[in-house]
Formats: structure tokens, C-alpha cells, sequence
């Protein structure tokens, strides 16, 4: 079929489907399969490129957009990388932001005053098989620099008031969490209660340094 160009919305009784789960469609030159460009001068309100809404109205779950990327080749993202989605926020030359811009903006809320269940704004999983080794390289979170100049040098940036920070400099020593700075392993210390009193936690890396 040609490219066929229209002039007014398209509406679909029953949705928009390329390819199949049986027969996909073949792609055999990099590029997009679905692509929508456009530019806004609008100096109020929102614009949105795509704008998805739905509503559960009974027992069901799923979600409103879902992506899967599948690697079925070997040595897939030779030099480059593949992801699930990739979601960028740039400000180019010119560009300037007075209030706030993020690359991923996860809201979680609602009007329900008991909504139950297991809430979270992010959840993280793994799904590999029982035979899988992953390398040591590998993390539930990953901190790049990908440009040059403007590095970020906060992990965090927690608003006062919500509630996360409790007060107080140290405590018990319970465990710790491993992260991996470069190629070595480290430990983000975790205690088991908030004293005021920064003594043990000095002793405690004063120790560590010693030996």
C-alpha cells in the first residue's frame, strides 16, 4: 500500500493494528515503525504529542501502554543500547525552563480514601529464567553521564515536608544495600533505628578506614 496522506482526524471502531502476534510485520531497515512530529507555540497549557486515558471499570487489570522490546539474536546492541522505552526531555539552544522539566514524571494518586492494595509510585522487577546469570554489572537502578558538560551530582533530591527524611545523624548499624560505583561494590549503610548522635557512625567508618 502507498503512504496515503489525510486531511482531518481518522477515528477507528476498533483501534489501529500493524502486524500480528503471529504475523508480525517485517522490518529489515532501521528506522520508525510509528512516528508522529510535530512543534507547539502554544504559550499556555499543555500539549501533548499522544495522549492515552483508560478507565478500569470493573475487576480487570493491565496497563494503559505497554512496551516489550524482545532480544532473540546474539550480540544484540553491539555498540549501542536496547531498551524497553526510552524517554528523553532536552532544552536545546535558546531554550530556557522557569519551572520544572523531567525526563520521566511518575504520578501516583487518585481520589479513593482506602484504595488498598500494594501502592508504589516505582516498581523495579526482574523476570529471568531459572537458569539465567546476569553479569555483576548489572542493577535494579544504573547512573549514567551520557553528555559532556552539565553532570548531575545528586543521586536525590528530596522536597522537605514529604515525609522520607527522618531526622538525626545515626544508629545502629542493621545492614546495608549494595551498589556498584564503576567496578567495585559498595554498601549504602542501613541502621535500625535514628539516634542523635553522629559518635558510632564516626567510629564505625573511622574503623573501616583503619583496617
Amino acid at each position: 500500500m502507498a503512504r496515503t496522506s489525510f486531511t482531518g482526524p481518522v477515528a477507528s471502531a476498533n483501534g489501529f493494528i500493524t502486524g500480528s502476534s503471529t504475523s508480525p510485520l517485517a522490518v529489515t531497515t532501521a528506522g520508525n515503525v510509528d512516528a508522529s512530529y510535530a512543534t507547539t507555540s502554544a504559550t499556555t497549557g499543555d500539549t501533548r504529542l499522544s495522549y492515552e486515558k483508560l478507565t478500569f471499570t470493573s475487576t480487570g487489570s493491565g496497563e494503559t501502554a505497554r512496551f516489550f522490546s524482545v532480544v532473540s539474536g546474539a550480540g544484540a546492541a553491539a555498540g549501542g543500547t536496547i531498551n524497553g522505552a526510552h524517554i528523553s526531555t532536552e532544552i536545546n539552544t535558546g531554550g530556557t525552563i522557569s519551572g520544572a522539566a523531567n525526563a520521566i514524571r511518575a504520578t501516583l494518586g487518585g481520589t479513593a480514601t482506602a484504595p488498598g492494595g500494594t501502592l508504589s509510585v516505582l516498581q523495579l522487577d526482574t523476570n529471568f529464567g531459572g537458569s539465567a546469570t546476569v553479569s555483576a554489572d548489572s542493577a535494579f537502578i544504573r547512573v549514567t553521564d551520557s553528555g559532556t558538560a552539565g553532570r548531575l551530582t545528586r543521586l536525590m533530591n528530596v522536597a522537605t515536608g514529604t515525609g522520607l527524611f527522618t531526622a538525626g545523624t545515626t544508629g545502629t548499624l542493621a545492614g546495608g544495600l549494595k551498589i556498584r560505583v564503576g567496578s567495585t561494590d559498595y554498601y549504602l549503610m542501613c541502621t535500625a533505628a535514628i539516634s542523635a548522635s553522629c559518635r558510632s557512625l564516626r567510629n564505625f567508618w573511622k574503623q573501616r578506614l583503619l583496617t
